[in-house]
Formats: structure tokens, sequence, C-alpha cells
């Protein structure tokens, strides 16, 4: 195949290889999303399923009614609109504390030897072979009143009596970012590891100091994979269960929780719907953002090679 035939030829390649992955999209997000936009315009009914049908024919006449109850509701009840904010709010200081902590470890493993890189590799990843439940609630025996770290603190004389961290907000930040952490590490590591050194040296032959260096070349170099790992925390924080119903109090409003609440405990289903039409497409702004950073950059470095 010559050299014209062959340009000719990429981009249908390019099409068939992205043609998979849309339909996975489609299949497992797409759809489900729209079924659950459906229902979330439906009325509460007792029955199955427990909701309203959006389109019914009566005396041959097709009737379409769209319920805006539960957008009605969400948007007018502080309860909802307090529960929106604190997700936020807990997501995005777990995902700054994941940065503070994992932005050393991830520069530490990519600056660290071969040998050595992989073991500390794997002990970022050796939490996943465990699953996250009983992850979650061996925090629970750690941080309860009676626990280790209560124990551990009174045996070394440095508190009197029990800390107050189990069913509390603190306990739910702890659980997340343990339990984020390395979706975060990773994308930046694959990010740092990359980073060619000779700019570091180059840096240093200019007469900046390390801490210059650092915040001129390998800060601006590693932003896309900080920004990559961010994401990858914020977005499963925000609709978190798991470790705000174990790790946390009554008083911790998350969309997690009331998801579950509104679909099992209420059995309103036309209003966990909207909660959750809602909360995707809050997530999906900084999804669109991202994507748009990345495309920018993708076409300055195009526009730079040529």
């Amino acid at each position: 195949m010559n050299r014209l035939t062959w340009q000719r030829a990429l981009p249908r390649t390019k099409t068939l290889a992205i043609i998979p992955p849309f339909l996975w999209l489609a299949l497992f997000l797409l759809v489900p999303f729209i079924l659950v936009l459906k229902i979330s315009f439906a009325d509460l009914k007792f029955g199955i399923p427990p909701y309203t049908p959006l389109a019914e024919i009566k005396d041959q006449t097709l009737s379409l009614a769209l319920n805006l109850r539960g957008y009605a509701l969400l948007f007018s009840d502080s309860l909802y609109i307090a529960t929106y904010l604190n997700s936020i709010k807990i997501a995005a200081i777990t995902t700054i504390c994941c940065i503070l902590i994992g932005y050393p470890m991830a520069y530490y493993i990519a600056r660290s030897r071969p040998s050595i890189r992989n073991i500390l590799l794997l002990g970022v990843i050796l939490p996943f072979w465990t699953s996250l439940l009983l992850r979650v609630y061996a925090w629970v025996g750690i941080l309860r009143n009676d626990g280790l770290l209560n124990q551990l603190l009174q045996w070394l004389g440095l508190i009197d009596a029990p800390l107050e961290i189990y069913r509390t907000d603190m306990a739910v930040y702890i659980g997340l970012v343990y339990a984020y952490l390395p979706f975060f590490v990773l994308p930046l590591y694959a990010s740092l590891v990359k980073f060619d050194l000779r700019l570091l040296e180059a840096a240093y032959d200019l007469g900046a100091r390390p801490w210059r260096a650092f915040l001129s070349v390998t800060l601006p170099m590693s932003m896309p994979g900080v920004i990559a790992g961010a994401m990858l925390v914020f977005i499963p924080s925000v609709g978190e269960y798991v470790i705000p119903e174990m790790l946390g109090g009554a008083n911790t409003l998350m969309m997690g929780r009331v998801m579950w609440t509104e679909f099992f405990n209420n059995a309103d289903w036309p209003m966990a719907a909207a909660v959750t039409c809602v909360m995707v497409l809050m997530l999906l702004i900084p999804l669109v953002l991202f994507q748009y950073n990345q495309a920018k950059q993708l076409d300055a470095q195009d526009r730079g090679k040529r």
C-alpha cells in the first residue's frame, strides 16, 4: 500500500476504531439515562411499575402527559437544594485533599527507580483487590469511639476521652479520600512518568531553583494528569452512597442517600429519577469543560508541530 492510499484509508480506520466505544456508551450509558429521564416525567402511582405512563392511547387518541412534579419539588424544596450543595462541597473538599496527598505520592513514584516504582504502584493498586464494602467497614472499626484509632491515642496519652469521628462528616471525608485517592494518583503518575527531565535540566542551567523549576515546568506540564485525576475523584464522590451511609451521620446529606431513600424507602421513582437526571446533567458540565480544554491543548500541540 503506497502512502497516498494509506492516507485515504486512515480516516475510515479511525471511524471503525471509535464505533465500538460509542456503541458501548450508547448501550450502557445513554439508554439507561433515557429510561431514567422518561420516569422522571411520570407521576407517582401505587402499583407495578410505581409510576404512570407518559403516552397512552384511549378512544383512538394518543395522549402525552409530562409531569413536572419531581422537578418542581426539586427546585423548591430547600432539603434537596441543600443536599446538592452539600454533595458538591464534600466532593470538592475530597478532591482537594486527594490533590494535596496524591501529587507528592505520584511525583515520588514517577521519580523512583524502576525496580522500586513497580512495588510502589502495587501498593497503590492493592486496595482494589478487596471489596470496597469490606474496606469501608474496616474504617468503621477504626473510627468509632471504641475503635483502634481512639484506643491508640488514649494508650499514647494524647487524649483523655474518645474523639467523636464516627458518624460525622470527617469520617466521610476520610473514607472518600481513602477510596478515591488511587483514582487520582494513577492518571497523574502516567503523566509524570512521561515527563522529559531534560526540561528541568534546562531550567536549572538557566538559574532556576528547584521550587521555581517545579512551579514553572513540572506543574504546568502535569496539569492534564491533575485535571483527569480530579475528575475521576469529584464525579463519583458527588453520587457516593456506600461511604456516607456507613460512616456518615443522619445529618450527612448526599445525593446517593437521597436517591436510595426515594427509590427504595419512599417508592417514589419519578422523584428519584428527577434527582438523578439533574445530578447527571450537573456532572456533565465539568466533563464538557474538560473535553473542551483537552481539544484546545491537542489543537495547540498540532499547530506547534506544524
